[in-house]
């Protein structure tokens, strides 16, 4: 079990309920961007430490880059929250998902 799993699980069901509050409030059919900041605010007045677009160092065979990481939001150093506008989660957002956890060491199956 990684290290921040307990913390993680702690945390879900706050950020969930700011994400259904910002839905109540905004309703349906606004951009990802406009979500992820009012989410940003609301996690932020449950006082709990958001950040987004880390930057972290990319290693290849030797080379390095310092690469911003596009998430949408990391609460607390250990949930990783993408905010989608979309009528179905596709595969390719899972596959994101799992790429950002992997540069972050974030827990990931709760």
């Amino acid at each position: 079990m990684h290290p921040l799993y307990a913390k993680a699980a702690g945390l879900t069901e706050n950020i969930i309920a700011g994400a259904i509050e910002v839905h109540r409030n905004k309703g349906p059919g606004l951009i990802e961007s406009l979500y992820e900041w009012c989410l940003f605010k609301e996690l932020g007045l449950r006082s709990l430490a958001c950040m987004s677009q880390k930057v972290v160092w990319i290693e290849y065979k030797g080379f390095r880059r310092e690469e911003p990481l596009r998430f949408d939001l990391l609460v607390e150093g250990c949930v990783l929250v993408e905010a989608k506008a979309v009528e179905k989660l596709m595969p390719i957002h899972k596959a994101q998902l799992l790429s950002y956890r992997k540069l972050l060491d974030v827990p990931l199956d709760y």
